[in-house]
């Protein structure tokens, strides 16, 4: 097995991911962490928010833009993304609708042919501040 390498600018990334409930694009992180590392560049950042998710410390967020938005969240729930901002947030549900949630899955799970490991669910409209708009 492979020895992996301490890193101080990766250190910087997940401590700013943890620390954030709006799931933040790579570019947002990128901007953050050369404050204090000014040297980094956005393709390690890149490399770094990847390490993250490979080794199960972060989840990706696809976006309908394309985009792609980082949660330090790495348990399992659902997320929000705004159609008219773009922002993503994290869906708060009660245990027992949650846990139907969770019962989908092993539905799916169970009726497809191959073999899930995991997945995301992720709701698009409005959010408040754009709905009151």
């Amino acid at each position: 097995m492979a020895v992996i390498k301490h890193s101080r600018q990766r250190d910087a990334i997940k401590t700013f991911l943890m620390g954030r409930k709006d799931h933040p694009t790579a570019e947002v992180v990128y901007n953050y962490v050369k404050e204090e590392y000014p040297n980094i560049s956005l393709g390690t950042v890149y490399r770094n928010l990847s390490f993250l998710v490979d080794h199960g410390e972060a989840v990706k967020i696809p976006s309908e833009d394309g985009s792609i938005h980082f949660d330090a969240t790495v348990s399992d729930h659902l997320h929000f993304q705004c159609r008219c901002c773009g922002a993503v947030s994290d869906i708060k549900l009660e245990e027992k609708n949650f846990n139907k949630v969770l019962k989908l899955n092993k539905i799916i799970a169970k009726e497809f042919p191959g073999r899930i490991d995991a997945g995301t669910v992720c709701f698009y409209g409005l959010c408040e501040k754009c709905l009151n708009k």
